[in-house]
């Protein structure tokens, strides 16, 4: 049975633990509150660029537009070369199941697809595929703390080498979705080649009611367009993992933080029992001692 010295420093020992988890808290809700001001930022510009991308298949005439960005009309065709998976983790834990639920899409994906190149973003899915002996193509460091649009530019640069080079059929990207302010997902998403109909939603555009020119034609302007729209989903994918994980590990120490407090209010309980256990032996020593005094 633990004395009141071991539960004393059992309780020094938790409250220490509980300061870090809830200064980790703190920091987590600040890099929270400005990734999300940073992606409200930066959306505006992206999203002009897709009605761009939608006003030329509005306009254009059937099998006027060819890009290598596009599957053609007729369908999917058959895969030749490898493809290329970017897959969004954290640099460090400490997060719930963030890291392994991206971790999880991604195997499924080599499962389906044994050849596929992976591009891994953050230390702690570096660190999974080197342990398991699975080949990565590159790794980017710093970049799942610090994403920015200089560093999504860098891996759509290396990405649309692959794919423009001929050397890559598919790109997709795994990385995980905020949902809504509280729940997120894991998804794997496939970025290139994009089909028509993700453009085609023209619900919300106004009529077009005179003909558009583009100069030169619109395939110079649609190939144009395209590497910024990738850069941009991929700084989107960046940040919105980055807001997941900051989410999870808010998460995470908030449950730490109430365990802590259980687990305070228990050792409290059992070192006041066990000192006044020990008061009550000691007055009862004393008792008895004066008692045989008394007697003799």
């Amino acid at each position: 049975m633990a004395g009141t010295k071991e539960i004393k420093t059992h309780i020094d020992s938790v409250q220490e633990t509980r300061k870090i988890t809830n200064a980790m808290y703190l920091i987590a809700s600040t890099k929270l509150r400005r990734a999300r001001q940073e992606l409200d930022n930066t959306r505006p510009y992206f999203e002009a660029l897709r009605r761009e991308i939608k006003r030329i298949f509005r306009t254009a005439e059937e099998g006027t537009v060819d890009s290598p960005y596009f599957y053609p009309m007729e369908g999917e065709p058959p895969l030749n070369k490898p493809s290329a998976c970017l897959v969004i983790t954290a640099d460090k834990g400490l997060a719930g199941a963030y890291n392994q639920n991206a971790i999880r899409e991604a195997l499924k994906l080599l499962e389906v697809h044994p050849d596929t190149q992976l591009y891994v973003v953050g230390e702690y899915g570096r660190r999974f595929f080197a342990a398991r002996n699975i080949p990565i193509e590159h790794s980017f460091l710093y970049t799942a703390q610090n994403p920015t649009m200089a560093r999504a530019r860098e891996i759509s640069a290396l990405l649309l080498d692959g794919f423009c080079g001929d050397r890559l059929d598919r790109i997709y990207v795994v990385y995980t979705d905020m949902e809504d302010g509280m729940t997120f997902e894991a998804k794997c998403t496939r970025l290139l080649p994009f089909h028509r109909a993700h453009f085609a939603d023209a619900s919300a555009e106004p009529p077009v009611n005179a003909p558009f020119e583009f100069l030169p034609d619109m395939n110079t302007l649609l190939d144009s367009l395209m590497p910024s729209y990738v850069s941009g989903f991929i700084y989107s994918a960046l940040i919105d993992s980055f807001c997941c994980e900051q989410q999870a590990r808010m998460t995470a120490m908030d449950s730490a933080n109430q365990n802590a407090e259980k687990l305070l209010g228990e050792l409290s309980m059992e070192f006041n029992r066990i000192r006044q256990s020990a008061i009550t032996r000691e007055i009862t020593e004393i008792s008895a001692g004066a008692r045989a005094q008394r007697q003799r």
